[in-house]
């Protein structure tokens, strides 16, 4: 794989092994179930990404079919026409080569329109799985940002005191950090799971939804740095050891 492509192997792997590191320093916590949800659409969309980058070989037949049956079509076309002024012993009038010409444009007409319609075909049938699976990515996107939604950092600070409708808080500094870290990261590999569609695909609209879930993404991730900045602030200094 070059350097300048993505590996859905490597974004799987990478899901895979941020599955272990969340499982290990939060066993319980339902940010588990999400990042697997995550990594199993992850190594399904590698197979579609990788299905996309290849034609359709039955409307590719189609396409070539309707290029050969054009071309039988002209060459009967031009027999005819050689026939009936071989049969009639003088060239062809006006009349009849208008015919023919007529004839002959007609059936590069209805080619062109057949071969027009067949990968129009191909591209909305493409555009149709990618679309779905985007939304899917941008759905599992938005699940993540609410994990970290009540993971409020200010109440380190302890500003005031808590109310009765307040969500239990147990986690310490250390603790929250790590949490809202492996948000930022999960967001940020479904954004990169959503670029593999950008990558097996020139359709604009296509290519528009990826960088849509990409701002998506990184606008969510940009809030949970915020909050991972207040967590920092509100650790104590680390103690300054001096050599003698």
């Amino acid at each position: 794989m070059p350097f300048s492509q993505l590996s859905s192997d490597h974004i799987v792997s990478t899901l895979e092994r941020l599955a272990e590191r969340v499982s290990d320093r939060f066993p319980t916590a339902s940010l588990n179930h999400v990042i697997k949800e995550l990594t199993g659409l992850a190594k399904r969309d590698r197979r579609r990404t990788q299905r996309l980058s290849r034609p359709y070989l039955f409307l590719r037949s189609g396409i070539f079919l309707a290029v050969g049956l054009a071309l039988v079509g002209l060459l009967y076309v031009g027999e005819r026409v050689f026939n009936w002024a071989q049969a009639s012993g003088t060239s062809a009038d006006v009349f009849t080569v208008f015919e023919g010409v007529e004839a002959g444009l007609n059936i590069v007409i209805l080619t062109a329109v057949a071969i027009f319609t067949l990968t129009r075909v191909e591209e909305r049938l493409k555009r149709s799985l990618a679309l779905d699976d985007l939304h899917e990515l941008r759905s599992v996107a938005h699940v993540i940002d609410m994990h970290q939604l009540t993971k409020d950092p200010t109440a380190l600070l302890r500003l005031g005191p808590s109310t009765t409708s307040s969500p239990m808080r147990t986690m310490n500094e250390f603790e929250l950090g790590r949490y809202l870290d492996y948000c930022a990261e999960t967001l940020s590999l479904a954004g990169k799971v959503a670029a593999l569609y950008a990558q097996s695909s020139r359709d604009p609209v296509v290519i528009a939804a990826v960088n849509d879930i990409e701002s998506l993404t990184s606008n969510m991730s940009a809030k949970i740095w915020q909050k991972i900045e207040i967590v920092r602030a509100a650790q104590p200094p680390a103690p300054v050891t001096r050599a003698d």
